[in-house]
């Protein structure tokens, strides 16, 4: 479990996306092609400047070009050399978590043992009448299936028997990852219970923080409590969050407004319209959102690493239809100029 706890960890940060498609000006959707083509540029860039995690996460919609992580991933295996793979997240209630090892077991022996899984609930709900799951067995459904993918992670043959799909009697399964033990982090969305099973388990879990991030700080808190409480070493905790940086606090705020907008538009409509002013709010001191210059990110970061003290922080890249060149460039940033300074500070 070394690998997944927070001691002598580097604090290491990525991005990550789920593919979402902007509207054209007919008001259809982008071509998915085209967006896949540039999320797998995103992964070359980040993995050459140097950042530490690449993510991709899993919707069934049309206004989505991801619905299997895993394949993504693959093909991101065979464009990069360093960079960790993950998925941000994949839905496990709707999943067969034995596939779902196999699958990310080959992406591990295709990245030459890069390969995690992040496994959630999901904040959308689209896959459980497509897979045929009952919705008001929500819950049983994440709970069994979570402790199938543990057991099938941590043994080989796999005798489990639950609630939610057929037993497995002294089954193999095939191919293994090349890690000994392959990463699986939990997505907690703001659930005490959520917080607490992972650091039961002593398994790391990431938080979406969308909302005022001291809010975040008591699941913390009862992730380490829960674990500690068990007997197991500190386990890592990682911070999502929406991101945009460029070389200073105004480009970045003007470039990102209107994109940012209308991804609020399609993904939060009864937030309503955002405005400038509250979008200015909310990526200033104390809110949710990065998007700045450099120096203001740093400062964001070590700010919500003194409060939460979690070892990892992906940025959410390329909302609302940003162009190609300035989702690279704030890559870029994020790698050459934001990267080295927490760094530096942290060994401080």
């Amino acid at each position: 479990m070394t690998d997944q706890t927070s001691q002598a960890q580097p604090f290491e940060i990525g991005i990550f996306t789920f593919g979402e498609l902007s509207r054209t000006a007919d008001g259809a959707h982008s071509d998915p092609r085209d967006r896949l083509e540039q999320l797998l540029e995103w992964a070359r860039v980040a993995d050459q400047g140097g950042l530490d995690v690449f993510g991709v996460g899993e919707h069934h919609r049309p206004d989505f070009a991801v619905s299997s992580p895993q394949i993504v991933l693959a093909a991101a295996a065979r464009e990069t050399e360093r960079i960790r793979l993950t998925s941000t997240v994949s839905v496990l209630s709707s999943a067969d978590p034995v596939r779902l090892f196999e699958e990310f077991a080959t992406v591990d022996l295709l990245s030459g043992g890069r390969a995690e899984i992040t496994a959630g609930r999901g904040a959308y709900v689209e896959s459980f009448p497509l897979f045929g799951q009952d919705l008001q067995r929500y819950d049983e459904y994440f709970d069994d299936r979570l402790d199938l993918l543990l057991a099938v992670r941590d043994g080989n043959p796999v005798t489990w028997q639950g609630t939610t799909r057929p037993p497995l009697h002294d089954a193999g399964i095939w191919p293994r990852p090349q890690q000994s033990s392959l990463p699986v982090w939990i997505a907690v969305g703001g659930t005490p219970e959520s917080a607490a099973r992972a650091g039961r388990l002593g398994l790391p879990m990431y938080l979406a923080i969308l909302g005022g991030p001291t809010r975040f700080r008591p699941l913390v808190e009862l992730h380490r409590a829960a674990a500690e409480a068990t007997g197991i070493p500190q386990p890592r905790v990682g911070v999502t969050s929406h991101f945009h940086v460029a070389e200073t606090t105004q480009a970045a705020r003007d470039v990102f407004f209107p994109h940012y907008a209308a991804y609020f538009a399609e993904n939060m409509p009864r937030g309503g319209m955002l405005d400038r002013e509250t979008l200015d709010t909310w990526a200033g001191p104390g809110g949710a959102l990065f998007a700045g210059s450099p120096a203001e990110i740093v400062d964001k970061i070590l700010w919500e690493h003194e409060m939460l003290g979690h070892t990892r922080f992906l940025a959410q890249v390329g909302l609302g239809g940003l162009n190609q060149r300035d989702t690279l460039r704030s890559i870029e940033l994020l790698a050459t100029e934001v990267l080295p300074e927490v760094r530096r500070a942290l060994a401080r």
